[in-house]
């Protein structure tokens, strides 16, 4: 039996209420991220015995799974429609932490370890399908004129489940060990999968589909200036602690905090900004905010002007991706809008999973916070690109 089809979105209707079953099979989605990300490095370092070395293989490679899949995630939700992919995405998410207790049964070492990088294989293919679908299938849900605000609250599910799964995840495993924290990594995209399930499927449309190398042309700037953006979010992630450490400053938690606080609340005020300005004004003006933020974790001389640069940071950061999407979904017919979004966001996961080392090798000959110069001149080279788009 065929799905029933969504109806189109009243004119004035409630944005929020439509877009609350997509936000929670995101949340959901996520928890399969968020819960394994502070237990898998433990589990593979201290309780299957491998190195440094293999443990950011063992984290790194759901992401690269994630930016290699992106291209299909975007052609089957266009061609199969975005359910579709949502409900492939979570079912294949929930596999990944079958594979995690399947771990336990393999022979120890190395037999072990295949099954948890095979979970994050999936995982990472699991995440571009649900996430992608997700995107589109709202999108179509309350019309591309709402683009900004389905991509704000689909970021809100997204860090909301990273920051309460990674705690989560921990507890799990000291109450339950490993074989728990699988089993809570398999049910929570299975919750979401029941959510989606139970939403009306959208329209396939029709007419003739770009090949994809056409729509990444037509997608390629907003997705530079994603690019650049958030490359300061990776440094932020990564050296914010480090640098704390190497002053001997207590707090470097308080620095993630303040960022995600910040991050969350503007996407709650201030989400439609996108949708009633325009991406482009939005988009620059955040960065340059994001900039300044750099700027004073950059110079600062005590831990508590680091913790206020990472809130601005997070001010800046928020409406970047939400802002840039706009200008990326309005350039594609409807056709092609699951394999714009899969391209658009691929910058996003090229940025985290590059930002990082090429920021790394600065610290060697500058100290940490170089990085933090560094990634404002990326946020400034940002706006640039964005304020001289002549397709905005």
């Amino acid at each position: 039996m065929s799905d029933a089809l969504a109806p189109p979105a009243p004119a004035g209707s409630a944005v929020l209420p439509r877009l609350l079953p997509f936000v929670a099979a995101v949340f959901f989605g996520f928890l399969a991220i968020g819960l394994p990300l502070s237990v898998l490095p433990l589990h593979v370092h201290d309780g299957l015995g491998f190195g440094a070395v293999l443990v950011g293989v063992v984290v790194g490679l759901q992401s690269v799974a994630t930016v290699l899949t992106r291209r299909h995630a975007g052609i089957l939700s266009d061609t199969r429609g975005p359910k579709r992919a949502v409900l492939t995405g979570l079912a294949a998410s929930a596999l990944a932490g079958v594979c995690y207790g399947l771990s336990l049964l393999a022979p120890e070492g190395t037999g072990a370890l295949a099954a948890i990088l095979c979970g994050r294989v999936v995982l990472g293919f699991g995440e571009s399908l649900f996430m992608t679908g997700a995107l589109s299938w709202a999108i179509a849900v309350v019309g591309p004129r709402n683009a900004g605000k389905v991509m704000s609250w689909n970021g809100i599910a997204m860090y909301s489940a990273i920051a309460a799964g990674a705690p989560a995840g921990l507890a799990i495993q000291e109450a339950g060990g490993f074989g728990a924290l699988a089993l809570a990594a398999s049910l929570a995209p299975l919750a979401g999968l029941a959510v989606a399930a139970a939403v009306p499927a959208v329209p396939v449309p029709g007419g003739i589909r770009m090949p994809f190398t056409a729509v990444i042309g037509l997608v390629l700037r907003p997705g530079l200036g994603l690019a650049l953006g958030s490359a300061g979010f990776a440094v932020l992630a990564t050296f914010a602690p480090l640098l704390f450490a190497a002053r001997g400053w207590d707090g470097a938690g308080l620095a993630l905090t303040a960022f995600g606080t910040a991050y969350i609340a503007v996407r709650l005020v201030a989400g439609g900004l996108p949708d009633r300005l325009g991406g482009k004004r939005v988009a620059a003006a955040s960065l340059a905010v994001e900039a300044v933020g750099h700027l004073i974790v950059w110079s600062a001389g005590s831990p508590a002007m680091a913790v206020a640069g990472a809130a601005v940071i997070g001010l800046g950061f928020s409406l970047v991706l939400p802002a840039l999407g706009v200008e990326a979904v309005k350039r594609v017919p409807a056709q092609n809008r699951g394999v714009a979004l899969a391209a658009f966001v691929a910058f996003f996961d090229l940025s985290i999973a590059v930002g990082a080392p090429v920021a790394g090798t600065l610290v060697g000959s500058w100290g940490y916070s170089a990085v933090f110069l560094a990634a404002a001149g990326a946020a400034l080279l940002s706006v640039l690109v964005t304020a001289t788009d002549r397709r905005a």
